[in-house]
């Protein structure tokens, strides 16, 4: 049996939204580990779970309640996915891509992704943000790979800005509006689960890594691909140096420090929301 192209996949899941909900979507945020609490201040929510999606992956990572939650959120019209789906959760890249063709296919015309990430820049704190810049893919996988579905976007997309710089630039203006000091870097994305080597951490940090994490880098090749700008944060929540004082990481611990990270993320989309819509 032929496997169903991204067009059909993406065609299918958006019909199964549909018969849910007909909420616009103008802005659509993908919100990672421990940083779902965002969309509480989402006006007259309206719930998709995963489950009832079409051909759609489920959501099983800590912290992602697997559901799309549409509504208002600071005057724009969003969808947020609150949970996201990963490489070391069995997904295939192609999985993970399908996601965002099916938000731009809900009328998204621009994407907000936050992650959870550890701070391989030695001057990053765990709770602070990151506005990711650039990234660097050392996952092994790319969502393209294969028959390119020439009707979602073009064989070789170019990734030379991937990070929207008008969207950076009006974030950066929003988080000193909010307050809010935002780092700026270069997020390495790997595969997972398991955590870094410290001899790992070092060598990555050599190459210029400002943040590490497992997400993220799919989603943007596949929204680069379909043609849709991305602007991204990183809560760094854990220290990713590879020192002779590095602790060991817990779970709770980047539970907790993501969550002081997305309150610093949310003031900035408060202030910069109004200005998107």
């Amino acid at each position: 049996m032929t496997e169903p192209s991204q067009t059909e996949r993406r065609d299918a899941a958006v019909a199964a939204i549909r018969a849910h909900t007909d909420r616009a979507c103008d802005t659509a945020l993908v919100l990672g580990t421990g940083l779902g609490g965002l969309v509480d201040a989402i006006e007259d929510p309206v719930h998709v779970p995963y489950d009832a999606i079409d051909g759609f992956p489920r959501s099983t990572a800590p912290g992602h309640a697997g559901r799309l939650v549409f509504g208002r959120l600071h005057g724009a019209d969003v969808a947020a996915m609150q949970g996201r789906f990963h490489l070391y959760e069995g997904w295939s890249a192609r999985d993970i891509a399908l996601a965002i063709y099916v938000l731009k296919g809900l009328g998204a015309r621009q994407l907000i992704i936050t992650n959870a990430a550890g701070g391989l820049n030695a001057d990053f704190d765990a709770g602070d943000v990151m506005l990711i810049e650039d990234h660097m893919n050392f996952t092994g996988h790319n969502p393209l790979t294969g028959i390119n579905d020439e009707a979602i976007g073009p064989r070789f997309p170019d990734l030379l800005h991937a990070y929207d710089p008008a969207l950076r630039k009006m974030a950066l203006a929003a988080a000193g509006q909010a307050g809010v000091p935002l780092r700026r870097g270069i997020y390495l994305g790997i595969a997972g689960p398991s955590l870094e080597t410290a001899a790992e951490r070092r060598y990555f940090a050599s190459t210029g890594g400002d943040a590490i994490g497992m997400s993220t880098v799919m989603e943007v090749i596949a929204a680069a691909h379909c043609g849709l700008p991305v602007l991204a944060f990183s809560a760094i929540t854990n220290k990713a140096t590879g020192g002779t004082d590095q602790q060991v990481d817990t779970i709770e611990d980047v539970l907790a420090n993501a969550a002081i990270s997305g309150e610093k993320i949310a003031r900035v989309l408060a202030a910069l929301l109004p200005q998107t819509a």
